[in-house]
């Protein structure tokens, strides 16, 4: 490790992944208020204050054993909504509160079930239409749900779509279906009565990239996002009346990725698209003068998170990468644009490191667009090279079918921070970059895919940037997977491997997938194999790193959820048990309040600091002692402490 590097303070776990002191600010839809996340008893919940009285905040919900992630304002700005499972089951119940009263009322009191959004309402603002899967598990019927009463109507009972689309009537106006080629058949519904033919159709290629996306208030246009007769995914204006359909904004190499709306007429005022960063582009000349008067006035990425219905006031969002992430409250009448919070003000003057953006080309020539952060002190000339090869560790991201973008990233600044080149490569079957793109990730599983993130190592190491004997692999869902396929099918190529809730058996992951997800069976199916089929089964099984376990040899840190609904706590212990069987040794932590991925920052931050500790022991970086966080945290150590610098003082054994 560099002498710089060494020099630069240590950045706290709890500053990285504690509680922010704020996030997710929103402004109410008439103004009046303002919420937030932060933390309350050590949780976070939803807090309140009044507009023109910031500090005379007073919390709204009273959550003691999650953190509340998700939620937003009522139409009607009368109460406040929140989704929360229980336990990382991942079955979200939807829960209102009064502005007023401040009471809170459980709006979906059912036992094992997902609530889903299907419409909101610029004129019918005390309504929302939810979908529900209480009678079938496998199907969301549609309910309208009065906000204010809790009263549920059935509106449409649903025996086999994936989805619905609303207008703002809150009128049902089309039903989506999913087919047999592994699309989606799209059915238009007049006068509540779903049409007998679809109007439009995907197959498998664009079934990731074209969806509706959205009606104007009037109901006469509808939006497409459409990658068909094409590869990237444009935007278009549909006319309802006529069919005819006008393109707004398309970009040869990315997808398009937001869109601004008119709050009083849904109409579109400005659409972005990301390749390496977001670019924005507005359609509206008032928008577009808002817009630039931010950019002239914000230093790196930001974009709008809450609007007035009113649009005289935006919530902005600020990511400079290497200062501390910011909100404001912007003012368009008074162009005035005030400081609302920083999300971790602990961060300040913290050494963190600009992330860089990469095109890489894989062996068979696709660009792979990736993201690298350095060690601090490393790269004194910002050539994007360090002065001597560092460590590095290959993060990967889940999903797949996802991707990596660019701004700041935690687990990039812990890692670099510890010593550590830290990549996160978008390879093939990654999303917003096209259909072509992801297709060529079909059937690819631990192949085509793996090459990738083995071609942007190999990359690395010729570009003097990692040792080849210094390089791990890390990452969560896929990224797990994909850890324990580097550890099992490429042996050599990495010094170690950290899988957090990755499948290591894709034939159980695809029988044990979550009942709402049996819509899209035929994709999984087609995009990772099909184990009805001979074929099929085979391919699954050769894919599988589970019964290859027996080669790993470099060592391997496994971190799991009990409740993971999608990767079912089997696929971490079919591997840990095939290791041991062999004699290879393996440490495996297991958090039993946690599902996929580890939402309680105390358990996050426990599971990082057995992680980095075991990173330092393997690559050779630096680590902040383990201590009490273990202890502190739900986790159970099943296997392997001993192999972990600490671990087993950390936890009295």
């Amino acid at each position: 490790m560099t002498d710089a590097t060494q020099a630069a303070p240590l950045i706290p776990r709890d500053a990285l992944f504690g509680n922010p002191t704020r996030a997710a600010g929103r402004i109410s839809p008439d103004g009046n208020w303002l919420s937030w996340l932060a933390p309350r008893d050590g949780v976070l919940n939803v807090w309140l204050a009044p507009a023109d009285d910031p500090d005379a905040a007073r919390p709204m919900t009273s959550a003691t054993d999650r953190p509340i992630q998700s939620y937003f304002w009522a139409p009607d700005s009368k109460s406040l909504l929140y989704i929360q499972d229980k336990g990382g089951d991942e079955n979200f119940l939807l829960y209102g509160v009064d502005i007023a009263s401040g009471a809170e009322t459980d709006l979906t009191p059912f036992e094992n079930t997902r609530v889903q959004m299907v419409g909101t309402s610029e004129t019918v603002r005390d309504k929302v239409l939810v979908g529900l899967n209480n009678r079938d598990p496998r199907f969301h019927d549609v309910h309208l749900l009065d906000l204010n009463t809790g009263e549920l109507s059935l509106v449409q009972q649903n025996d086999g779509f994936a989805g619905f689309m609303a207008d703002d009537n809150l009128d049902l106006r089309m039903a989506i279906r999913p087919n047999t080629a592994g699309g989606m058949d799209y059915f238009p519904i007049v006068d509540g009565q779903i049409a007998q033919e679809p109007s439009d159709s995907t197959g498998l290629a664009d079934s990731l990239t074209t969806s509706p996306a959205g009606f104007t208030t009037d109901g006469k246009t509808m939006y497409w996002i459409d990658s068909r007769d094409r590869n990237t995914a444009a935007l278009y204006a549909e006319d309802v009346a006529t069919g005819q359909r006008t393109l707004i904004a398309e970009n040869e190499k990315a997808d398009i990725g937001g869109a601004m709306t008119d709050p009083k007429t849904g109409e579109i005022e400005a659409y972005s698209f990301t390749y390496l960063t977001t670019e924005w582009t507005a359609l509206d000349p008032d928008v577009k003068a808002s817009l630039d008067f931010l950019d002239s006035r914000l230093d790196g990425e930001f974009g709008v998170s809450s609007r007035t219905e009113q649009d005289d006031k935006w919530i902005v969002w600020n990511d400079p990468l290497v200062t501390p992430t910011k909100t404001y409250l912007y003012d368009r009448t008074a162009g005035t644009l005030t400081e609302f919070y920083t999300s971790r003000p602990e961060l300040e003057g913290a050494p963190l490191q600009p992330m860089q953006t990469l095109e890489i080309t894989s062996r068979d020539g696709l660009i792979l667009p990736s993201y690298l952060t350095l060690p601090p002190g490393t790269d004194t000339d910002a050539d994007g090279i360090p002065e001597q090869a560092v460590p590095m560790v290959l993060m990967v991201h889940g999903g797949p079918w996802a991707r990596d973008g660019y701004g700041f990233n935690s687990s990039h600044q812990w890692l670099a921070n510890r010593g550590y080149a830290v990549m996160s490569v978008n390879f093939r079957g990654s999303t917003g970059f096209g259909k072509d793109f992801i297709s060529a990730g079909d059937l690819e599983w631990g192949k085509k895919m793996h090459d990738d993130l083995i071609d942007a190592v190999d990359w690395a190491i010729e570009k003097g940037i990692a040792p080849a004997d210094k390089v791990a692999i890390m990452g969560g869902s896929y990224g797990g997977y994909a850890t324990l396929a580097g550890l099992t099918f490429t042996p050599d190529k990495f010094a170690c491997g950290v899988d957090i809730v990755g499948p290591s058996n894709l034939e159980t992951l695809l029988q044990s997938i979550p009942p709402y997800w049996e819509p899209l069976i035929a994709q999984f199916h087609e995009r990772m194999g099909n184990p009805n089929t001979e074929e099929g089964l085979a391919m699954l099984k050769e894919r599988s790193p589970l019964y290859k376990a027996g080669e790993i040899t470099k060592p391997l840190l496994i971190g799991q959820g009990a409740n993971d609904p999608r990767v079912n706590q089997a696929e971490s212990d079919q591997i840990v048990a095939a290791m041991k069987e062999s004699d290879i040794p393996v440490t495996y932590v297991l958090f039993p309040d946690e599902g996929h991925g580890f939402a309680n920052p105390a358990n996050n931050i426990a599971f990082n600091a057995v992680a980095e500790n075991f990173l330092a022991t393997c690559l050779g970086g630096r680590a902040e002692p383990i201590g009490d966080t273990v202890k502190s945290s739900t986790a159970q150590i099943v296997e392997g402490a001993e192999y972990v610098k600490g671990l087993e003082d950390s936890v009295g054994g």
